[in-house]
């Protein structure tokens, strides 16, 4: 019998789902580029989809090749053997492989991390191999407790692990430690793939799982990367942390760093810790609560974004989305009401009015409990009068409900505590400062502020109405994907402010990582540039000069520039050797959307059609057989880069999930209606290479 498998889904459930034809004697082949985590989760689902066939009796032969230079499992971005200093930007509690009790069939293996975390702990799990470091890790970590990449890339090799078990005779598994460079139709009905080891794969079907891909820089980047290379400057771009040599990065000099996201803090752990500095407890408390003793091996950062203030913390919960907020208004069954009358809803008209509801009614309750004082009338009366308009249905000409927020809470709440919505993520917009110094002070005063309210939990109202933005995020994710949205809506609105705003504002650090760059900017190590920075090369000294326009005192020069940011996620923009061919060969193109101008703008994602998500070729026909899963998929879905969440919603924050399991039950289902009288692998290797 297939292991594990007994006792599951009944035939008849299986028969329905797979309708049964002529019994198959051929193996059906699956090529997977990209063996990562969503790589891993089809193979997963191969696995559960075929092992119920193959108890309900009908004949299934499968085999899969998993394509990746790197270690499956965990693939690029996850690896165990990167530093140990950075950290996921989600507690324990979320993450997961395995689907659990979400899909059916039910998973062949596996557990959640959080899952997979205890049991270690407990010692209920010993089949895990773990390096001191993983056992150090394990044992101060919490399911609120954010974990180490490392540690999440061990997770995901010990799941892989754990289905390499579930092979049998029918079902087969081959890894191939190489890069997928060429991908070639077969005349005869599938496809052909070449790797960069000279290794010809043939597959009946192909799954595009290719996670983050090097990229073209931007114009001004290329620009930076041309003049450093003349003046002899040294010019970071792009690139996923764990590939970068952070050696490379002086002592004692200089450096502009371009990004204050989580790559930023990835930056900043390197060249502290990771060069012998110690942050210690100074015993302030929340904001001032660590004081850094450097080793001497430090450079100086100077930092800067277009917002000019790191992402937010986040909130130290013992939950993902705190327990106190709960959504009234950007509901599912709200937000899906335009679908539901065959409206295609634009974001900031029908979405974030939703949203943006929410937020204030989280903010102000929680205020109202806490800071009582803070109302002229009284917190409760206030929400009564808050919640009114809030509620009261717009008539047509009537004053806007947000104006009349505004109004409300100008008259009633103090100056201090007012909240101005979209000033959270850019709290010095349109502010002058008179120096560098001055900034300096702003932003040391904004990150302890923020550790504060970080520590403060469900009692800080800003944590509570960014927790409210981040639980709306799974309901507009679930509502604009696959065409859910208009075109121009998703690239001017979504894409094009909601997206940065909300990422700076729930998408952020561990509170530990603001309170250590707190203690850094009190040290002197770390400086920050300002909003709206502008880079280049001074032609005259020869040197990288950045300044904002909000700062005056100066521009800051170094020899030394560091983009502390991901390569683009643009499929045209991608370096990728296959995808790049498939692009050229007319086997994929990017999805094409309307603007707002009603011109047409290719998306950053690839086309493809509705889930299962088969690519479209450039002549519009469906590449049947060819799916793709992940980024790629960025022009219709929103927020591809989060991992799954454990126990979460499959048409949201488990899409990953769901996509997955779509593509595996409609791969078997190919294998199940394919005419298996066509050729062997052998002599379809033979017509590939005839064309090559």
């Amino acid at each position: 019998m297939y292991p594990g498998l007994n006792g599951w889904l009944s035939p008849p459930t299986i028969f329905a789902r797979y309708p049964i034809g002529m019994a198959k004697e051929r193996v059906h082949t699956v090529a997977v580029v990209g063996a990562g985590p969503r790589g891993t989760s089809v193979l997963e689902r191969l696995l559960a989809h075929a092992g119920h066939l193959r108890n309900a009796g009908t004949p299934l032969r499968l085999h899969i090749d998993l394509l990746d230079p790197y270690p499956p499992g965990a693939g690029h971005v996850w690896r165990p053997d990167q530093s140990r200093l950075f950290l996921m930007n989600t507690p324990a509690l979320f993450p997961t492989l395995s689907p659990g009790d979400l899909l059916e069939p039910a998973p062949v293996a596996g557990l959640t991390f959080d899952q997979w975390r205890e049991r270690l702990k407990s010692g209920s799990l010993t089949d895990v191999e773990l390096s001191e470091q993983d056992r150090d890790e394990l044992a101060g970590l919490e399911s609120t407790g954010f974990p180490s990449r490392a540690l999440y890339g061990r997770y995901l090799r010990w799941m892989f692990a754990q289905l390499t078990a579930y092979q049998t005779d029918d079902i087969t598994l081959s890894v191939h430690e190489g890069e997928a460079v060429r991908f070639v139709p077969d005349v005869l009905g599938g496809f052909g793939i070449e790797l960069n080891d000279g290794q010809d794969l043939v597959a009946d079907s192909v799954v595009l799982a290719m996670g983050h891909l090097p990229a073209e820089l931007r114009p001004d980047q290329q620009a930076l990367l041309t003049a450093a290379v003349k003046h002899g400057l040294r010019y970071w771009p792009p690139a996923v942390p764990a590939d970068v040599d952070w050696s490379r990065l002086p002592v004692d000099e200089p450096v502009l760093v371009r990004g204050l996201g989580l790559n930023f803090f990835d930056v900043m752990m390197q060249v502290t810790v990771g060069r012998g500095g110690q942050f210690v407890s100074s015993g302030d408390g929340p904001g001032r609560a660590l004081e850094y003793k450097p080793s001497g091996s430090e450079p100086i950062l100077y930092a800067a974004s277009r917002r000019g203030t790191p992402y937010r913390a986040k909130a130290e919960l013992q939950t993902y989305i705190p327990a106190s907020v709960k959504l009234r208004f950007c509901t599912a069954e709200r937000a899906g009401r335009f679908a539901a009358a065959g409206v295609q809803p634009a974001f900031d008209h029908d979405l974030w009015p939703l949203l943006h509801r929410d937020a204030l009614w989280a903010y102000y309750k929680t205020l109202a409990r806490v800071t009582p004082s803070a109302f002229l009338l009284g917190g409760d009366e206030f929400l009564s009068r808050l919640n009114a308009i809030l509620t009261e249905h717009i008539l047509h000409g009537a004053e806007p409900w947000d104006h009349r927020v505004d109004r409300l809470t100008a008259e009633h709440v103090s100056p201090e505590h007012q909240l101005q919505i979209r000033k959270l993520a850019h709290p010095f917009a349109r502010r002058t400062f008179a120096s560098h110094c001055d900034y300096d002070d702003v932003v040391l005063d904004y990150l302890e502020a923020d550790a504060r309210g970080s520590a403060a939990g469900e009692d800080d109202p800003v944590k509570m109405a960014i927790g409210a933005l981040n639980a709306g995020r799974s309901v507009i994710k679930k509502v604009v994907a696959d065409g859910g949205l208009t075109d121009a809506s998703w690239l001017s609105e979504l894409r094009g402010w909601f997206e940065s705003f909300v990422e700076g504002l729930a998408s952020g650090p561990p509170a530990v990582r603001i309170e250590q760059l707190a203690a850094l900017a009190r040290a002197g190590v770390v400086h920050f540039l300002g909003p709206d920075p502008k880079f280049h090369v001074d032609e005259k000294t020869g040197l990288f000069s950045a300044g904002s326009p909000w700062v005056k005192g100066g521009r800051v020069t170094a020899a030394h520039m560091l983009e502390a940011m991901m390569p683009a996620n643009h499929v045209e923009r991608n370096v990728s050797p296959l995808l790049s061919q498939m692009l050229e060969d007319g086997f994929a193109r990017p999805k094409m959307m309307v603007s707002i101008e009603d011109a047409p703008v290719p998306g950053s994602g690839l086309d493809v059609t509705a889930p299962p998500y088969r690519l479209r070729m450039k002549n519009g026909h469906i590449n049947e057989g060819v799916y793709a899963l992940g980024l790629q998929l960025s022009s219709v879905q929103w927020g591809t880069a989060i991992a799954a969440q454990a126990g979460g919603d499959l048409e949201a924050g488990a899409r990953t999930l769901k996509d997955a399991d779509d593509i595996a039950s409609d791969i078997v289902q190919r294998a199940l209606d394919v005419d298996y009288r066509s050729p062997d692998a052998g002599a379809r290797r033979r017509v590939l290479a005839d064309r090559r």
